[in-house]
């Protein structure tokens, strides 16, 4: 008769730091804040009304998705105020009204709940719904084109259009005072100083693991200056690109969503790796000036095989006992 013992070893399929799911959606909307609240006071009350309507149109779409397919209203855990939040900030604050609810539509119809809803997407919602409206409609997120009638106290071309078709008026920038939030973009996505704050806090607080944010951000930085060394007079430094477009709000908010990123360490590294090396790819070489959000979309394409790899399991020999 067998009396030894057998050594069960699966493999867990998420970490988990003790919270609910609605506690880690409103942990990011409240991380957001200070990249909002640095936004607003750039483009005053119109980007006031941009956020609301954004984030009161996704909660609508998602509570009439849960209505229409018949399913248990969802909307109290947070994700779709979430949703909403983070297109609100990635577009600019003259977006018109008709653009906020067809990119909400797709974020939370097309994006999240045709899949499943919270959980089963296998894309990022707020990146396909920013996608599709660059693609569709690209003068509304041409912000140079979009905020030319806002007085700015500073040289209002967007960073990354000077970077990639004037790279003679580089010099023009003060990687500080854009860090600070002087320039122009998406409402939620030029006060670099708080998403950075609200990334960190994510951080601290377990609700983001390092593994993404860390290779992302180091990936973009080396891969950048191996550009800017092989010709520093067309392309900008790795601190110019950290600091503008969607950089580091992809880094914190966007690549490290649950659904569509990785959750092995090695993968998460790999996955976070080729999305900064791509953006760098796209904004000098490629056909837009900020590639964060094509690049992350293609590592989400890529996620489901990257996730695959992990560390060799441990096989436990089964000892008989006589």
């Amino acid at each position: 008769m067998f009396k030894g013992k057998y050594f069960v070893k699966s493999h867990s399929p998420f970490v988990h730091n003790g919270s609910c799911i609605t506690a880690r959606n409103y942990e990011f909307i409240i991380a957001a804040m200070p990249a909002v609240l640095g936004g607003l006071c750039l483009f005053g009350i119109r980007a006031l009304g941009v956020i609301c309507l954004s984030v009161s149109l996704a909660i609508l779409w998602e509570a009439l998705f849960c209505r229409l397919a018949r399913r248990d209203d969802s909307i109290g855990d947070g994700n779709a105020a979430l949703i909403g939040l983070l297109f609100g900030m990635m577009i600019p604050a003259t977006a018109p009204w008709w653009l906020i609810v067809t990119g909400t539509f797709v974020a939370i119809f097309i994006g999240k709940m045709i899949f499943g809803g919270l959980g089963c997407n296998p894309f990022n919602p707020v990146l396909v719904a920013v996608a599709i409206i660059t693609i569709s409609w690209p003068k509304f997120m041409d912000f140079n084109v979009a905020l030319i009638d806002y007085n700015f106290q500073f040289q209002a071309m967007f960073p990354l259009t000077a970077a990639k078709y004037f790279p003679d008026t580089l010099g023009n920038y003060t990687i500080w005072q854009m860090f600070l939030g002087c320039q122009t973009g998406g409402i939620g996505t030029t006060f670099s100083l708080g998403i950075l704050i609200g990334g960190i806090w994510l951080i601290a607080r377990g609700y983001v693991r390092w593994e993404i944010p860390v290779s992302f951000l180091a990936a973009l930085i080396i891969t950048a200056i191996t550009f800017r060394v092989s010709s520093p007079e067309t392309y900008a430094s790795p601190f110019f690109h950290l600091v503008t477009g969607y950089t580091l709000l992809g880094a914190f908010f966007l690549a490290t969503e649950d659904s569509s990123s990785p959750v092995n360490k090695i993968p998460m590294i790999l996955y976070g790796t080729l999305a900064g090396f791509l953006i760098i790819l796209i904004r000098n070489i490629g056909g837009y000036e900020d590639g964060t959000v094509f690049a992350i979309l293609m590592m989400n394409v890529a996620n489901p095989l990257i996730d695959k790899i992990r560390p060799k399991a441990i096989r436990f020999r089964r000892i008989d006992n006589a």
